[in-house]
């Protein structure tokens, strides 16, 4: 068994791994990345579109390009990789185990461990959709890998089943390449994804957005023949009589996404609702110095927002080795945050009362689209220690609060913060 050593270990080459390592690198220490893909970039090698960068470099950018610039730094920064290896295990005295087909098994030594393995789509075993097993039924990534990388059309016309992000971008991308999309159909009353990938890649193509609906049957035994889509009520159940049924070659399905956390399990950090990792405010899990970020941890809206994180992240870990790795600590006093009215989750999950003197980052989804609305963060005997006026929140769009606590006057026994987001007082006086 080969065995190495390094002061963090970045499992995972996307965009939010490769920042995260640099990160570390820039401070002196020995740090090594392992990717179970064959080159580094993650994901976002195949999102050849534009729209990235914004945040990040204040320029659009391509996917590829975006990435690539983060590869280059890696580059001149000499920091090891391991491509082609997969990780099957982490300890939770921070001992890393791969297997690759050049060295075999693998030990990598670490005195902390950064997790940044991404997330994978919902396949069609996740949503149950009644009928055969034709071919013509694919994820919208799987699509989108087949069309960008490899150079395969998987149909001719399609139906896109769910309105997340990908979905709508390969609904505008099978159309450049020819194909008829028939419609792309979201069982709730609104997009699952981003407005502007609504209008650019929807509207503008004049793609039909069917809300409300579900597929319920695939037709076809060899081949996609067609799909019959049904209305649904609030509790979405199909509602008998709404059938309809649209012919085509192909179904794609666009209906969320999992954080890849397997590995986090069996080191035995606990996960919370949303299929991340609990984390604290320095984006640390429950086993000391083992970190999370990016979409392993929640879902990001973009990857500029992945790389925000992952270099705080870097940064903690750094700061983690420099002044705790290796001291008997005391028990941590801790404030749990837990989401109230109309919030579906909230990192981080618990703040360290001793770093309450620091600039706190927030990050949460709301349940259902809303407007006129006030965010309020609330001690358990219901007293208000923040709160901020929004115009509109809608679930594709994650919201990011910077947040001084100490400011906020929180007492000393506070035990639980809840975030809740409610209608203005004042809008609902002037609708009486």
């Amino acid at each position: 068994m080969k065995k190495y050593k390094a002061d963090v270990v970045v499992i995972g080459a996307g965009a939010g791994g490769l920042a995260a390592a640099i990160e570390v690198k820039k401070a002196k220490l020995d740090v090594l990345i392992i990717e179970r893909d064959k080159e580094l970039g993650g994901i976002t090698l195949q999102c050849i579109h534009n729209g990235f960068g914004l945040k990040e470099f204040e320029e659009e950018l391509t996917g590829p390009e975006y990435v690539q610039r983060f590869i280059n730094q890696v580059i001149d920064l000499k920091i090891p990789y391991l491509l082609d290896s997969m990780v099957i295990e982490i300890t939770r005295d921070k001992k890393v185990y791969a297997v690759n087909n050049k060295e075999g098994l693998i030990e990598v030594e670490a005195k902390a461990i950064i997790l940044t393995m991404g997330c994978r789509e919902k396949t069609r075993g996740a949503i149950n959709i009644p009928g055969f097993r034709p071919a013509g039924v694919y994820t919208a990534g799987q699509a989108q890998r087949f069309v960008n990388i490899e150079g395969y059309l998987p149909g001719n016309s399609f139906v896109i089943l769910g309105s997340g992000d990908i979905g709508m971008i390969m609904a505008r991308r099978l159309t450049w390449e020819g194909c008829k999309v028939k419609a792309v159909v979201e069982i709730q009353p609104y997009v699952s994804g981003l407005l502007r990938n609504q209008v650019q890649c929807l509207e503008d193509y004049d793609i039909p957005l069917i809300t409300n609906y579900t597929v319920t049957k695939i037709h076809g035994r060899e081949r996609v023949q067609g799909v019959t889509i049904s209305k649904v009520d609030r509790n979405f159940d199909r509602i008998i009589g709404s059938d309809k049924f649209f012919e085509c070659d192909t179904l794609l399905l666009s209906v969320g996404l999992i954080p890849e956390n397997e590995l986090t399990i069996q080191a035995g950090a606990e996960l919370s609702k949303n299929g991340g990792p609990i984390v604290d405010e320095n984006l640390e899990t429950a086993i000391e110095g083992v970190f999370a970020c990016g979409n392993v941890l929640q879902v990001h809206d973009l990857v500029d927002m992945v790389t925000s994180e992952a270099k705080r992240t870097g940064k903690n870990a750094v700061e983690y080795i420099n002044s705790r790795y290796g001291k008997e600590l005391k028990k941590k006093e801790i404030i749990r945050c837990v989401p109230g009215e109309n919030v579906n989750y909230v990192k981080p999950d618990v703040i360290n009362k001793q770093n309450i003197t620091q600039e706190i980052i927030f990050t949460f989804r709301v349940k259902y689209p809303d407007r006129w609305i006030l965010i309020q963060f609330k001690d358990e005997n219901n007293n208000v220690i923040y709160k901020k006026k929004k115009i509109y929140v809608i679930p594709s769009e994650m919201i990011e609060l910077n947040l001084n606590l100490d400011e906020a006057n929180i007492q000393p026994n506070c035990k639980s913060i809840t975030i809740e987001v409610v209608p203005r007082p004042e809008v609902l006086i002037e609708e009486d």
